[in-house]
């Protein structure tokens, strides 16, 4: 999920290296006159920006000289509990942003009811308020195009699936589109982290008294692990439960040593799941949802990591330390379990959960070594799509890159204009990887910096389209 834990943070040092060129004005003082508003004519003469609140959510929109007629909704990933951001954001990359304007594109996002936290919800309401907005106040958008990053992807899909006649593709990147499965996968590696790696540790997973100090268990539990070879082994163990990959920058090439790949498997595991998806963030979904929507009762871990694309890693780790595999997997066999709550999860499946229904065409962008929000999300919804939907209408595109979210510009504006060719044509242009790098080559350099999460820093790299076979999602909620 981008801008979930440290990406939050990420987020506000990228706005003060690369500060857009876009200032809003405030709504009440650039509101066209009544007779501007419906259905857009083709005409339009000058930039016009807007900001306000609808029923107490931020917006921000930006409609270029010579509108043509295409508004693009954004929305924004998970931000996580304590963290503001500075503004609404409109795309990805402020870059990416720039260029839909320079190209004629109006831009749209809300900020949602309350900003921070699980606000699938209140994003489902805030975005369709926004367009109702736009159509009453700027002019009715000729075709309007649902984007979103992270959890934001679900959000997109949820759109379109749920009021498919307000728009004409949807563009996701990095997708989480199973929250409720996420958050199980969750509960599965932070299960194997407090049994094996903080065995007697009074940790709450769920439900937590105080869950920052849970949190901070669980990050010093996976601390300390690295140091040892025995340690590194249940890293490499709780990891292949949700097929976490061992590759952690997106600047330097994935890791080829086993030691260095369970390391970087051991940032993804205390960044992003000990706290992001750990006890903190849970604090906030369980207030929404009314109660615990997360269970391992039943999960057999012994079949799991049989199944799990990271076996063979975990064995030859196991191996290495002298330790006893089917011991440790007897001990998460014989730990007591976790149920949920009924109501908390109907709640993840009115408010999260994409039934795989294409109204309209889908294109989607993904690191192949996410390890926010695994690839394997992927294949979970193309699997939805075939059995709810029409295949023909979903391409899925991948970034040989490690990170969340981590495009460049110019990765990003070649994956939406690809979908708008398809929305224009009725027909998918070429994706072949090696076109596609191409054409994202041919960006100029500052469309190609890539943020890199390991470091904060931002720099250009070359682009990187792939052809990638996603594996199983283990815990998949349907």
């Amino acid at each position: 999920m981008r801008s979930f834990w440290r990406r939050g943070l990420l987020h506000t040092a990228l706005l003060t290296l690369l500060t857009g060129t876009l200032v809003a004005t405030p709504a009440t003082a650039a509101e066209p006159a009544a007779s501007d508003a419906g259905r857009w004519n083709g005409t339009g003469t000058e930039r016009r920006s807007y900001t306000g609140t609808i029923d107490g959510a931020g917006y921000r929109v930006e409609v270029p000289q010579g509108w043509n007629g295409t508004l693009v909704l954004f929305s924004h990933g998970y931000y996580p509990p304590g963290w503001q951001p500075e503004r609404i954001e409109l795309a990805n990359r402020p870059e990416t942003e720039q260029w839909l304007l320079d190209h004629g594109y109006a831009l749209a996002a809300s900020s949602f009811t309350g900003t921070v936290g699980y606000a699938v919800e209140p994003a489902l309401h805030d975005q369709i308020a926004l367009l109702d907005w736009f159509d009453a106040h700027v002019g009715r958008p000729r075709q309007t195009v649902s984007t979103g990053q992270s959890l934001g992807a679900a959000v997109a899909v949820l759109l379109a699936e749920r009021h498919p006649r307000r728009f004409a593709g949807v563009s996701t990147m990095c997708g989480e589109y199973d929250p409720l499965g996420t958050w199980n996968m969750a509960l599965d590696l932070t299960f194997a982290i407090r049994t094996l790696l903080a065995p007697g540790e009074d940790i709450d997973l769920v439900r937590a008294d105080d869950p920052t100090a849970s949190a901070a268990a669980l990050q010093q539990a996976v601390q300390r692990a690295v140091g040892t070879p025995q340690g590194q082994a249940r890293i490499a163990l709780a990891a292949s439960f949700g097929n976490v990959p061992g590759w952690y920058s997106a600047h330097l090439p994935e890791p080829t040593d086993p030691t260095e790949r369970i390391l970087a498997q051991a940032s993804w595991l205390e960044w992003a799941y000990s706290l992001g998806m750990g006890p903190t963030g849970r604090a906030d979904l369980e207030a929404r949802a009314g109660g615990n929507p997360s269970w391992n009762v039943g999960v057999d871990y012994t079949r799991q990591l049989a199944r799990s694309a990271q076996h063979d890693q975990v064995r030859a780790a196991y191996r290495a330390a002298g330790l006893d595999l089917r011991a440790d997997l007897d001990r998460l066999a014989t730990a007591p379990r976790i149920a949920a709550d009924p109501a908390a999860v109907g709640y993840l499946y009115r408010y999260g959960v994409p039934v795989g229904r294409t109204p309209v065409p889908v294109l989607s962008l993904h690191n192949i070594r996410d390890g926010g929000a695994v690839t394997d999300q992927e294949r979970w919804y193309a699997d939805q799509v075939r059995r709810n939907g029409d295949p023909g209408r979903l391409r899925q595109l991948y970034v040989n890159r490690g990170g969340h979210c981590a495009f460049s510009a110019a990765e990003e504006i070649v994956s939406l204009r690809s979908l708008l060719h398809r929305v224009d044509t009725g027909r998918w242009a070429d994706l072949d990887p090696h076109r596609l790098n191409r054409t994202a080559g041919g960006y100029a350099e500052p469309y190609q910096f890539v943020l890199d999460l390991a470091t904060f820093a931002d720099r250009p790299m070359p682009p990187a389209f792939v052809r990638h076979t996603p594996p199983e999602f283990l815990r998949p909620s349907r």
